[in-house]
């Protein structure tokens, strides 16, 4: 069974249930099995700044499917919970995202899917959780662990624990 780690965001309706909610439908497939979560995290939006900020977590997942099945089981939960590919700005509000982030050490892309996920390394967002549950984890093509691409982030977006009260003493 392949190892996989997903990211999981919301930054529309109820952000932290739609999160949860996600989980509860990727754990209910029998050929998924949770291996380890993180914490949650309010993140600053990336790509499109002007928008609700994001609630982020990460989890760790062994499944029997491979790459493109899983993305289609994603979708179909992204589905389920309100996200509209069709309609959505391109980094825009979503009410649900869940990324396949890495699926073991397997390099592989096609027209709908790339693994490891192509904006990993330049995202706080998505390292900041994975520090969590696999902060030693290689990424496969850039022979670099999480915390190594964490530490080498250049400008990172904000990433807050979630219910951590932020002000201007943040800043």
């Amino acid at each position: 069974m392949a190892l996989v780690f997903l990211s999981l965001g919301s930054n529309k309706g109820d952000r932290l249930s739609q999160i949860q909610q996600a989980v509860n439908f990727l754990t209910a497939d029998n050929s998924i099995t949770l291996v380890a979560s993180s914490s949650f995290y309010e993140t600053e939006p990336w790509g499109n700044k002007k928008q609700n900020w994001f609630v982020n977590a990460a989890i760790a997942i062994r499944t029997e499917l491979q790459p493109v099945e899983l993305l289609r089981v994603c979708q179909s939960i992204e589905a389920k919970l309100g996200r509209e590919r069709d309609s959505e700005q391109r980094w825009g509000e979503r009410a649900i995202d869940i990324d396949i982030l890495f699926y073991d050490n397997l390099i592989f892309k096609n027209e709908i899917l790339e693994i490891p996920h192509k904006h990993v390394q330049n995202r706080a967002f998505a390292l900041v959780p994975l520090l969590e549950i696999n902060p030693d984890f290689k990424h496969p093509v850039l022979n670099k662990t999480i915390l190594e691409l964490h530490e080498a982030l250049e400008c990172p977006e904000d990433v807050y624990l979630y219910g951590t009260v932020i002000s201007e003493n943040n800043f």
